[in-house]
């Protein structure tokens, strides 16, 4: 039930089997492809069991950072998976919306590479790898890997778990739930299986939108000027609703188990998951008196996110040789947005703001279709040397509808006509990456206590995108996909490599070192290329309002990573103490930042200049009493730019009047890289004492996160310093063999604190008259009370 620590149990399955009633605490990991405890694996490997996953409430990979050294992810609500960094690796700026898909790291459902932040249901453990992990898994893993392990159908008998959930908010209006559902049904005994989950979660949303327009284009979205709401005026134009980012999501995942024997195993799996919000988890910073869980957004802010995934894990054992694992599976990633749109246009200096009722908001559809093969031998035929060797291929379609709307927009030098439905601007992108790779690695054990690993990975990469845009207001036509399509193609190879040793001075002490290469395939910017004839240098144009992608703009490169780690792991006092500690240096090449494009400044990805991050990652386990469990996790993580990159930070002239050119400022070295932290921890108790037929148990757990920057060089280019913060959560627990009854609460004292920023302060004040809106923070939850059931069958 604790991350990074687990008691030593022999590495095979059967021994981990026969001494688990010896051990109940050990947690079996699989990240090196083989059954082994924490304490017998030599890399630098977490893991969260299925209690704790339950005790601490861990409902997706948001909650996962807390309970693991060397990672960050800021919670930026329902909208999004959120912003994962693995030990310091993120160079672009931070955002409160979040992100959908991180390419830096390798996520996994069991075998099956994942593109979608899967509620944490009916799962053995997760495990989390940091340091590049290229020669053992099929994706990339740049950064690491996080694996959510499921449970299995089991073919022998009926099993399952109801479990249903009831919370208050602070802040919030209403109450929150959640319920789910496991079953397992043997259809064929020892030969047949079907296990489903299934659950539903309302979280009732915190965030207040205050200053909604009543009709677009009519309503004065700024009606007394910038100094503040006039009742009249607020009646008038203005509206609110409140709890806008509420969260609703249905998840299922079904799997149907089919056996010969326990040596040939071929699973199928179907998950859904749908997730609706209306609103950001941010507010505005107190823009025309907001306050700390107000947006003042012109428009609500709504996303449908939807994805499914089908799948086929086959697992023989060949001759008691080798192990064939084989995967493969589809994702189809759904997500539609809407967003206020009104800043980006004052942006751009067209007059926009001459027409008072002026508010825009835009619209996106995307679409991610995935396929993926992967097929992995792991040898099983026993003595001093094993070896895992695989394959991979993974082909990437992506596409993106987007259009910006100006309602009721009259603007007579073009001829317009007030139209609630008119458009500004609308593009089309559509992009293929298609990855192979092949990848293994060998042990061997020169002694029974002396081990070294080596590994070698190669890739190939293709990638092309095409795309158009269409500006209607100023004639052109209002589907882009009447435009020709431009694009460009790209794609590039290499290789990577792992050493890897370890020595078991004793049974519970083991040292280990590893020397690895990650990387990151480039792909192409999700931005229409530019029409041939606009050429390179701006100054050179004279033609309309344009956003598009220059050649050199239209794809980006890859970026690698070397790590050098070494860590000890150790087992003391006869198992009352266990502790996990590393020290790790990485060195990071060619890196991906987030720039902006030359014409109408939209963001793109460019490579970059060197980067470091070195720091340390300790965990421990102490249990003084067998009722008293004391647990902890520390990480120092510092992250730092080693090479300057000339013109990748965009901000706004602070000389000139706003809105203004954009100025492109150099990021230097020593800029501290955005989005994690230096310093992160938690600290935690658990008591367990009997009670007639069951146990009472005890929680209380405090979690630390270090101060982030916003954005490289924040410091001169008008980022944030987000300061650090301290949380608290308990739970007061009754279980027995059948059921469990649970009181908790989160954030117990309702802290304040920012998560994470969108914009720079650059675009803060006001333009021609208008106060901006720009500029978010991204608030953790309130203060959450609730109570919670199980009945397992």
């Amino acid at each position: 039930m604790f991350t990074g620590v687990a008691f030593a149990v022999p590495a095979s399955a059967q021994d981990a089997a026969d001494e688990a009633a010896d051990y109940p605490d050990a947690i079996i990991v699989t990240g090196t492809r083989r059954a082994t405890t924490i304490q017998d694996t030599p890399i630098n490997i977490s893991a969260i069991g299925a209690e704790e996953l339950a005790q601490q409430r861990i409902d997706d990979v948001r909650d996962i950072a807390d309970f693991t050294p060397g990672l960050t992810i800021s919670d930026t609500g329902p909208r999004s998976t959120g912003s994962i960094v693995l030990r310091g690796l993120s160079a672009s700026d931070v955002d409160s919306a979040g992100l959908n898909y991180d390419d830096a790291l390798g996520v996994y459902m069991g075998e099956v590479p994942l593109y979608y932040d899967f509620k944490l249901l009916d799962l053995e453990r997760v495990e989390t790898l940091l340091g590049p992990q290229g020669t053992l898994y099929g994706l990339g893993t740049l950064a690491g890997a996080i694996r959510y392990i499921p449970n299995r159908p089991n073919a022998d008998q009926v099993e399952g778990e109801v479990h249903a959930r009831a919370f208050a908010k602070s802040h919030a209006d209403t109450f929150g739930y959640q319920g789910d559902m496991v079953l397992n049904l043997p259809i064929v005994t020892d030969h047949i299986a079907f296990r489903t989950v299934t659950g539903y979660y309302y979280d009732p949303g915190f965030i207040d939108y205050t200053l909604l327009v009543q009709e677009p284009g009519v309503s004065l979205p700024q009606p007394d000027g910038p100094d503040g709401v006039s009742q009249e005026g607020y009646g008038e134009n203005l509206m609110r609703r409140d709890d806008l980012n509420f969260e609703k999501t249905f998840t299922t995942r079904n799997q149907l188990l089919l056996q010969t024997s326990e040596d040939l195993k071929v699973f199928f799996t179907y998950a859904f998951q749908r997730t609706k919000t209306d609103g950001a988890q941010s507010n505005s910073a107190g823009v025309l008196g907001t306050g700390r869980y107000e947006n003042a957004a012109r428009y609500i802010e709504p996303v449908n996110r939807r994805a499914h995934l089908v799948s086929m894990e086959i697992n023989a054992n060949v001759a008691d040789i080798f192990d064939l694992v084989s995967t493969t599976a589809y994702t189809d990633v759904r997500t539609q947005s809407q967003g206020d749109n009104t800043d980006l246009l004052l942006d751009l200096d067209y007059g926009y703001e001459l027409f008072p009722a002026f508010s825009s908001w835009n619209e996106s559809v995307t679409r991610r279709k995935q396929v993926n093969q992967e097929v992995r031998l792991v040898s099983r035929h026993g003595g001093p040397f094993n070896w895992v060797i695989g394959g991979f291929y993974n082909e990437n379609k992506y596409q993106s509808d987007y259009a910006e709307h100006v309602p009721n927009h009259p603007w007579v030098e073009f001829g317009t006509t007030p139209n609630p439905e008119a458009l500004e601007y609308v593009s089309y992108i559509t992009s293929k990456v298609t990855e192979k790779a092949i990848f293994g690695e060998g042990s061997v054990h020169i002694t029974p206590e002396f081990q070294v690993t080596a590994g070698a990975r190669y890739f190939k990469y293709d990638s092309t995108i095409s795309g158009a845009a269409a500006l209607p207001l100023l004639g052109d036509p209002l589907s882009p996909y009447d435009l020709d399509a431009s694009g460009g193609d790209a794609g590039q190879d290499g290789w990577v490599w792992k050493f890897n040793s370890s020595y078991e001075f004793t049974p519970d002490v083991m040292l280990y070192a590893t020397y690895s290469k990650g990387y990151r395939i480039g792909g192409p910017n999700r931005v229409a290329p530019c029409d041939p004839s606009i050429p390179e240098n701006p100054d050179e144009y004279d033609g309309p309002q344009v956003i598009c992608a220059l050649p050199s703009e239209i794809q980006y490169g890859p970026d690698t990573t070397k790590n050098i780690e070494v860590g000890i792991r150790a087992q003391l006092f006869d198992r009352a103490l266990g502790i996990n500690f590393n020290v790790f240096r990485i060195k990071w090449d060619g890196l991906q930042v987030a720039s902006a494009t030359t014409y109408g400044v939209t963001g793109i990805t460019v490579n970059g200049g060197g980067a470091r991050s070195q720091g340390f990652e300790t965990s421990f386990q102490l249990r003084p009493v067998p009722e008293l469990s004391i647990q902890g996790t520390y990480s120092y993580t510092d992250a730092k730019l080693t090479d300057d990159a000339p013109g990748i930070i965009s901000v706004n002239d602070p000389a000139g009047s706003y809105p203004s050119a954009p100025v492109k400022l150099d990021a230097l070295d020593g800029d501290r890289l955005p989005g994690s932290t230096k310093n992160s921890g938690s600290l935690g108790a658990t008591y367990t004492m009997p009670l007639t037929n069951g146990d009472l148990i005890a929680n209380w757990t405090a979690t630390y996160r270090g101060s982030v920057v916003s954005r490289l060089g924040w410091d001169r280019a008008y980022g944030d310093k987000i300061p650090s913060y301290v949380l608290n959560r308990a739970s007061l627990t009754y279980e027995t063999d059948s059921y469990s009854l649970s009181l908790f609460a989160n954030n117990i004292f309702d802290k304040y604190a920012v998560a994470s920023v969108a914009n720079d302060r650059s675009r803060t004040g006001l333009n021609d008259g208008v106060l901006l809106r720009y500029y978010r923070q991204t608030v953790v939850t309130p203060r959450t009370v609730g109570i919670e059931g199980r009945y397992k069958f």
